[in-house]
């Protein structure tokens, strides 16, 4: 069964025109014009991934965001004109996984689609583990605990730690940790790796009780230290 796309945006136009050229790529899709049925469309459709509209009439996409982080971990694409950088910051810090500055080509959203669902759809293989101290990764059940404590990670949270955890004790730049998330590294994005970090070290240290872990190495990357993981 081809995997279904809900578009949550209010100009018919471009809602129609990415439709079509999800279809043409082999994917189901279904459109929602309104913010205040937004919600209503995602329990629905139960879709495999959003593509949010942060400029919606009726309710605003970042209200739309908080509301499908509360009931899931759905992956979330967002479109934007709006030219501050904030709210797209404030677009991931909700936990959405990526976001696209309109205009845009329908060729990049299909891009952007299918490397973040690549990135979500796992095999029922055997689980996976990577073990750093306390820090536990189960790859193929995508799932992430600090001792006792399991994280709550979007998907590219979870790739981004993932890749860290591989790598124990070795610097990682901001184009790496793009690559290992988008498959490819958009030239422009290197700053939502800044804002992903952020969220991670808020649900590692925060919510679970650990020091942190992932360090900045200014002018270089990120690198997550084993010997403060109880490694």
């Amino acid at each position: 069964m081809a995997q279904k796309i809900l578009i949550i945006e209010d100009e018919h136009q471009i809602a129609r025109l990415v439709r079509l050229y999800l279809e043409k790529a082999g994917y189901q899709a279904v459109e929602c014009h309104d913010g205040k049925r937004a919600i209503f469309a995602f329990r629905h459709e139960k879709p495999d991934l959003v593509i949010l509209d942060l400029n919606l009439p009726g309710s605003d996409g970042l209200d739309v965001c908080r509301s499908l982080r509360r009931e899931s971990d759905v992956p979330v694409i967002m479109l934007t004109a709006r030219g501050e950088e904030a709210d797209r910051l404030i677009g991931l810090e909700l936990g959405a996984d990526d976001y696209i500055v309109k205009p845009f080509s329908p060729r990049e959203v299909v891009a952007r689609v299918r490397a973040v669902l690549r990135r979500t759809t796992r095999s029922q293989s055997p689980p996976e583990l990577v073990r750093v101290g306390s820090l536990t990764l189960d790859l193929a059940g995508y799932r992430a605990s600090v001792g006792e404590h399991e994280l709550t990670l979007t998907p590219s949270e979870f790739e981004i730690l993932g890749a860290l955890a591989r790598n124990p004790g070795r610097v990682l730049s901001r184009q790496q940790l793009l690559e290992e998330t988008q498959g490819v590294a958009y030239e422009g994005y290197e700053r939502t790796i800044d804002q992903h970090i952020k969220n991670l070290r808020r649900k590692i240290e925060d919510e679970a009780g650990q020091e942190r872990i992932i360090h900045t190495v200014h002018g270089v990357g990120y690198r997550l230290d084993p010997a403060e993981t109880g490694g």
